[in-house]
């Protein structure tokens, strides 16, 4: 048997390439951002909280001098809000040229993800949907964060 083999990229033609997702735990669930997207994953550190923001909204950290928003994920996926522990991050994520922070409990991994393993949210799960859809990895179901969609205004300049 003979395969094509893209000389450009050096993939193998008709396989589809993974997708690289980081994976991190809330409140014992498991989503995911695509590596692409995340500058780095920090420890904890205090926030400056900002006057008459939102719930989800922490607040601000200085990250080599750029003030980044940092969001609480859990209350902004709708879960409540997510209580501050020694294990807790902070993944750093660029949006175009902005940066925001989201709050997590733990990273736990980085998984390859095929194309087969990727579901859409059902059908009417929620009328704003936060997730791009879910990721099916062994026996975890891993849900794929929209961005744009939890970023929503909040975004520092990168």
């Amino acid at each position: 048997m003979h395969t094509h083999r893209d000389h450009r990229s050096g993939a193998v033609a008709g396989i589809a390439a993974a997708r690289q997702i980081v994976v991190f735990g809330l409140g014992g669930r498991s989503f995911g951002i695509d590596i692409s997207c995340v500058r780095e994953i920090r420890g904890w550190q205090q926030t400056t909280e900002l006057p008459q923001s939102d719930r989800h909204m922490l607040g601000v950290i200085n990250l080599r001098g750029a003030v980044v928003p940092v969001l609480d994920l859990q209350a902004r996926l709708g879960f409540g809000s997510n209580a501050v522990s020694e294990s807790s991050v902070v993944v750093v994520v660029a949006l175009g040229d902005a940066m925001i922070g989201l709050l997590a409990d733990a990273v736990s991994d980085i998984v390859d993800l095929l194309p087969g393993e990727l579901r859409p949210e059902p059908a009417n799960a929620s009328s704003v949907s936060l997730l791009h859809g879910l990721a099916v990895k062994d026996n975890l179901i891993i849900g794929l964060i929209d961005l744009e969609q939890v970023a929503g205004a909040e975004r520092a300049p990168a």
